[in-house]
């Protein structure tokens, strides 16, 4: 996995999700089952917790939980997040784990 593969992920994913309102992040994707979905919101949000998670992993430290705010700053936490990951320099199997992430969850948006 390449810094380029993961890096063109997130800004697909980013394309997809940065222009939503609140509506949009308050909805549910549809699912196969009877149980109730989590919101789009939600799932980004796992998302942004995933990714401060592989970073601290390449990092070398503890990992910590992300403050949940406002839905419509979800993009913003995407990116700082991602950036932080290239930054520590994660290596490519980390880095190929959080490619997987960043396109499960565009599938299932």
């Amino acid at each position: 996995m390449s810094v380029e593969s993961f890096a063109t992920g997130i800004e697909r994913l980013l394309n997809q999700v940065r222009h939503w309102e609140q509506a949009r992040w308050w909805s549910r994707p549809p699912v196969l089952t009877d149980r109730m979905p989590p919101t789009r919101a939600d799932l980004v949000f796992g998302l942004v917790q995933r990714l401060a998670d592989h970073g601290a992993d390449a990092e070398h430290r503890p990992r910590r939980e992300v403050p949940r705010q406002n839905d419509l700053i979800l993009p913003d936490q995407i990116r700082v997040m991602a950036d932080d990951l290239l930054a520590a320099g994660a290596p490519d199997d980390l880095l190929a784990r959080a490619a997987a992430d960043v396109d499960g969850l565009r599938t299932r948006l």
